[in-house]
């Protein structure tokens, strides 16, 4: 058994590609990232990866992922998977939130972060649904909108991902983070970039692309010491922080 765990080890070790010894440089002047077919074949290359790609956050119901989703802001989707449970199960409906004061729903989701306003926001968007939208949340942009917590993020997110429309393109840390790293866009916040982004990607790829890029910060393309020999963007990508590369490396690619 030792002699078989040694080589194991050794074979595993022998595999693992050597560490990225590019330098940065400047792009080349003939160097174009929007070029139509860089990002087709990025997006063959997502599709391929990721090709039924769903919303992380669990929900029944537009209620329940627009409540999802104001919670999701400065959390990860799985602490919010673990408070939403029992919030719902609490208040399974709009009717159920409006008549409650926010101070009341604080223990519930204070493991999320930012416990107070997120509770003001979802029993605010609760009493606006009830009373604007006789309990269902609307189906547009502009409506959406209006109630309070949801910004053009978690309304895309509830357009695309409950009512299957693609009105714009989902910014999260992770979209912000890799779109910038592979030079789709140099903006530096959400709403630019989501601009930029809707120029680039086809309208009917809008919803798919951003839960790809959102799936693939998740399991690859990592904040800190991305997976870059396991990443199937690695040569469509010269991001300045790549921990492997083959081929030359950007200085100004970076999240």
């Amino acid at each position: 058994m030792p002699v078989t765990k040694t080589k194991s080890k050794l074979k595993a070790k022998a595999a693992k590609p050597a560490p990225a010894s590019v330098k940065a440089v400047a792009p080349p002047r003939d160097y174009k990232p929007l070029d139509p077919k860089r990002i087709t074949d990025l997006l063959n290359r997502l599709n391929a990866a990721y090709p039924d790609p769903k919303c992380a956050l669990t929900h029944r119901n537009a209620w329940e992922l627009t409540v999802a989703t104001i919670l999701s802001a400065q959390c990860t989707d799985v602490r919010v998977n673990m408070v939403t449970p029992e919030l719902f199960a609490k208040y399974p409906t709009p009717a159920d939130l409006a008549r409650v004061q926010p101070e009341l729903i604080e223990p519930d989701i204070r493991t999320t972060g930012f416990f107070r306003n997120k509770s003001k926001s979802i029993v605010g968007a609760a009493r606006k649904v009830m009373s604007d939208f006789k309990g269902k949340v609307p189906e547009t942009m502009d409506e959406l909108l209006t109630l309070p917590g949801v910004a053009r993020k978690t309304a895309n997110v509830v357009l695309g991902s409950w009512f299957g429309k693609a009105v714009g393109v989902v910014v999260d840390t992770h979209v912000y983070r890799l779109s910038r790293r592979l030079e789709i866009t140099k903006a530096d916040n959400p709403v630019n970039i989501e601009q930029d982004l809707m120029k680039i990607i086809p309208q009917n790829k809008w919803i798919d692309f951003s839960h790809q890029l959102i799936w693939h910060g998740r399991k690859i393309c990592f904040a800190r010491k991305p997976n870059c020999a396991e990443c199937p963007l690695e040569n469509l990508c010269h991001a300045a922080d790549k921990t492997w590369s083959t081929v030359p490396i950007h200085k100004s690619a970076r999240p």
